[in-house]
This record gives C-alpha cells, structure tokens and sequence, in this order.
C-alpha cells in the first residue's frame, strides 16, 4: 500500500497496546487519541540493535518527549515480546503489536528489504507526527536509529 501523504488523516487503527500508562495490555485506537499529538514511530524488531539504540535514545530523553506528544513504538512482534522489551530496557513509552500487519500495510511501511543479497518483507523504520486532528504533521522515512531522536525533538519543536 502507498504511504499516506502529509497532511491527510492518518488511518486510524485498533491494535493491542501495551507499556507506558498501559499497565497490562489492551486495546488502543488511534482516533481516540485525538486532541493530543501523536508520534507512531515504526521499527522492525524488538530487542535488535538498531531498534534498541532507538528506543533508549527515546526514554533517555523521555522528559523532554512526554509533554509535547503520546508516542508509542509499533511492529509486527506479539504483545509478550513487547513487554519483555519494554521491561529489559526500562521504556517508559506503550508499543504496539501488528501482527498481522494491518498498521504496517495501511501505512505503507511494510515493503520488500534486502540483506546480504537475500530479499525479504519486513518495516521500513519510518515515523510519522500527527497533530492534534489527527492529520500528519511530518514523516521520517528511512530512520537511522542514532539519529531518530533529534528528528523527533525537532520536529515536536516547530
């Protein structure tokens, strides 16, 4: 599916949730959130290298993220495996479970990667802003996850 465009409503989505003010897991849909900005940072895998430079770096830096947006970390990995992540690195922030790729598709991140000569489908590490309507504000395509956080930081600036 093509990615959505900035400055179109983001699909909304219902998908297990867990972390952060998310004790135990449950339901969130995205739509319910409006009325507060919101960051949906999409990464391939839990408690890899890249993903876990990236999700330090963001609760590193939590104090100055909580107050200007809801951010929460999506990919396909189950809800288990998320707390476990979440629980390993002290994340202070919720992270989503798309296993079946719903979130993924809609947002046009799930698409075909190459390693080593092998190609394979899996998350393109992208982030989208959305304001407070619930309309995309920024995309950061392609993160590399050193620099995710002063893009998050500057973007939740303007």
């Amino acid at each position: 599916m093509p990615r959505p465009a900035l400055h179109t409503l983001a699909p909304d989505f219902t998908a297990p949730v867990i972390g952060g003010s998310y004790k135990t897991e449950t339901t969130l849909t995205l739509s319910h959130l409006r009325g507060h900005k919101i960051v949906l940072y999409f990464y391939p895998k839990d408690d890899t290298p890249g993903c876990t430079t990236q999700a330090c770096a963001l609760r590193d830096a939590w104090s100055q993220i909580q107050n200007k947006a809801h951010l929460f970390g999506i990919s396909t990995d189950p809800i288990k495996r998320h707390a476990k992540f979440i629980e390993k690195h002290t994340l202070p922030f919720p992270l989503i479970a798309d296993e079946d790729h719903h979130i993924v598709n809609a947002y046009g991140v799930w698409v075909e990667k190459s390693l080593y000569g092998k190609k394979y489908m899996g998350t393109e590490r992208t982030t989208f802003i959305l304001s407070e309507t619930g309309h995309i504000t920024t995309l950061l395509e392609k993160v590399k996850p050193a620099e995710h956080l002063q893009q998050v930081l500057a973007a939740l600036t303007l």
